[in-house]
C-alpha cells in the first residue's frame, strides 16, 4: 500500500486489502487495549499511537507484509531474544502471512512493555 492519505484510522482500515482487514483491525483492537493513555493518530500515513506527541508505536499494510513499528530502543533491546527469530527491520517487525501474528503473546507483550516505559529513548 502507499502512504495513506486517511484522515483517521477507521479511513486507513477502510483501505487495506481485504484479506488483511482482520489482522490489521486486531492490532488496533490490542493497541486501545495495552496503551492507555496513548493518543491514536495518523502519522507518515499509517496508524500511530503515542503520548506527548511522539508516536511509539505504529503499523501498517505495506506491499508485501503486514509492519509494526516499534519506536522505542529500549523495548526492542528488552525484547532482543524474542525478536531474533522474527523479520525485523531496523525499528518494525514484518509479518509477511496475517496468520502469522503472535497476538497474544508477542505483539501483547511489546504493547505492555511500551507503555510501562517511561516516555523517551526512541529510535
Amino acid at each position: 500500500m502507499v502512504r495513506s492519505t486517511a484522515e483517521d484510522v477507521d479511513g486507513y482500515l477502510a483501505e487495506v486489502p481485504e484479506e488483511r482487514k482482520d489482522a490489521l483491525g486486531r492490532l488496533r483492537q490490542l493497541c486501545g487495549a495495552e496503551l492507555e493513555g496513548f493518543d491514536e493518530v495518523m502519522a507518515y500515513g499509517m496508524p500511530a499511537y503515542g503520548r506527548g506527541g511522539t508516536a511509539e508505536i505504529a503499523f501498517a499494510s505495506q506491499k508485501q507484509y503486514i509492519s509494526l513499528y516499534l519506536m522505542r530502543s529500549d523495548v526492542r533491546e528488552a525484547f532482543e531474544e524474542r525478536l531474533a527469530g522474527q523479520d525485523m527491520g531496523k525499528g518494525c517487525l514484518r509479518f509477511r502471512r496475517p496468520a502469522s501474528i503472535d497476538f497474544d503473546d508477542l505483539v501483547r507483550d511489546l504493547l505492555r512493555a511500551t507503555a510501562a516505559a517511561p516516555p523517551g529513548q526512541l529510535c
